[in-house]
């Protein structure tokens, strides 16, 4: 059940030395890689993110159905290797955007989704590289949007593809809502749905998001008894 929720009552960051600890990057990064889930197995190129623990949350629920795609027009922000791609194929979503900063990132997806969505999937596909929604066309809508953002609040490598995927920070959340509500890409009744840890500053996320007029919910809560808290957000614009 989702739970209202205001931004003084999210927790402060955790400290910085513990912060950049729990998110040191792998050694493999830069190699080819191979991910596994559902069943379904994937060739991760190099430069492309692995996706993790808290990128499960989203994909989970996308493949149950907690997050409804079906008949309708999709995100996938930051898609990364393109697992909610295929997830949201195989759910039959009208329309899959998978967009990400990184070319070779949306490649890896349309790739995945070609493979693994597209023989029995009738959802249309559209791959976007783009900083955010900047290459989207005017008039462009969305009912759903997914973005687990690199927004730990500390640099933790001065590699390029790790600050990218991982330690950008709240401000490319604070331009994504920024975004969403000045271009007005957000469908009637549309939900994005948030992933954010307590490794970033949740309060200005969501302090940001509730100034620009987006109503937020804890869709789910996961605490990784390791001092990390990783929120799943659904935001919404109900006013609009």
């Amino acid at each position: 059940m989702a739970h209202p929720v205001l931004p003084d009552q999210l927790p402060e960051p955790l400290p910085a030395a513990q912060i950049i600890a729990l998110n040191r990057p792998g050694p493999d990064l830069h190699t080819t890689r191979c991910y596994e889930w559902n069943g379904w197995t994937f060739t991760v190129p190099p430069g492309v993110f692995r996706p993790g623990a808290t990128s499960r949350m989203v994909h989970e629920r996308l493949l149950d159905g907690t997050i409804d795609v079906e008949g309708r027009v999709y995100v996938a922000m930051g898609v990364g290797l393109g697992v909610e791609a295929v997830v949201a194929g195989r759910r039959g979503a009208a329309e899959v955007h998978a967009c990400d900063v990184d070319p070779a990132s949306v490649r890896a997806a349309q790739q995945c989704f070609d493979e693994l969505a597209a023989p029995t999937s009738s959802s249309t596909f559209v791959p976007v590289v783009s900083d955010l929604f900047e290459e989207f066309p005017p008039g462009f809508r969305a009912d759903v949007i997914t973005f687990n953002p690199p927004a730990v609040s500390q640099r933790v490598s001065d590699d390029p593809a790790v600050v990218r995927n991982v330690c950008t920070g709240s401000p490319l959340v604070a331009r994504f809502f920024t975004q969403i509500a000045e271009r007005r890409l957000l469908a009637p009744g549309g939900e994005v749905f948030l992933i954010v840890s307590n490794t970033a500053d949740l309060r200005a996320i969501i302090g940001h998001a509730t100034g620009l007029g987006f109503a937020t919910e804890i869709a789910h809560l996961h605490d990784w008894q390791d001092g990390v808290l990783t929120y799943l957000f659904r935001l919404t614009e109900e006013d609009r």
